[in-house]
């Protein structure tokens, strides 16, 4: 069961344990193969409600085994090569999308791209970014911060993080790696 919403995936920080699959539910029942750890599954199908006109967002990828990641990997590297795959794709036990938090949108389309799928800053894709904070998930990769994140803007990265810790990222501008490291330094000052 992933406890900590806050969990820090990243190269610096790879996943050490293995999400358990039976915490994992359908996110979307049109879409049986995307999985996500249940009380994320829960505000997501809330938050797509809440905003209504769903059936404009799809799922792309949500929960990711291992395996599946490091195929993930392989291929882009393969088709796209080295650089872009650095760029959009994390190495196995690097990715959030093996915690279960972690959901890849696109707009609703004919041909989606499965590495960098189409979440414009406009209409329902933007009403969606806007109002997920309320419901405990953040744009995870912003384009401006790229030197902390180490991943290239992803405006169709969301993770679930929870309330009211994505307010309050949202509202500060703050991505998940200086959050976390904010609230480490603020308790190491409390126990001093």
């Amino acid at each position: 069961m992933m406890e900590d919403y806050l969990v820090l995936v990243n190269a610096e920080h790879p996943l050490r344990v293995q999400m358990d699959k039976t915490d994992l539910v359908c996110a979307f029942d049109d879409h049986p193969g995307v999985l996500l750890e249940r009380t994320a599954a829960k505000a997501l199908r809330a938050l797509l409600t809440d905003i209504g006109n769903r059936d404009s967002i799809v799922p792309v990828s949500g929960w990711r085994s291992r395996e599946e990641q490091k195929k993930i990997w392989e291929d882009t590297v393969a088709e796209k090569g080295i650089a872009f795959a650095r760029k959009y794709v994390a190495l196995p036990a690097c990715s959030e999308h093996e915690t279960g938090l972690a959901i890849d949108l696109a707009a609703n389309a004919q041909d989606i791209d499965f590495i960098c799928p189409e979440f414009p800053r406009s209409g329902i894709c933007q009403k969606f970014r806007e109002a997920a904070p309320y419901y405990g998930f953040v744009e995870r990769y912003a384009k401006e911060k790229e030197p902390v994140t180490g991943i290239s803007g992803e405006p169709w990265h969301f993770r679930y993080v929870g309330t009211p810790h994505s307010e309050i990222m949202a509202r500060k501008g703050m991505c998940l790696e200086e959050y976390v490291e904010r609230r480490r330094y603020c308790e190491e000052r409390k126990t001093r």
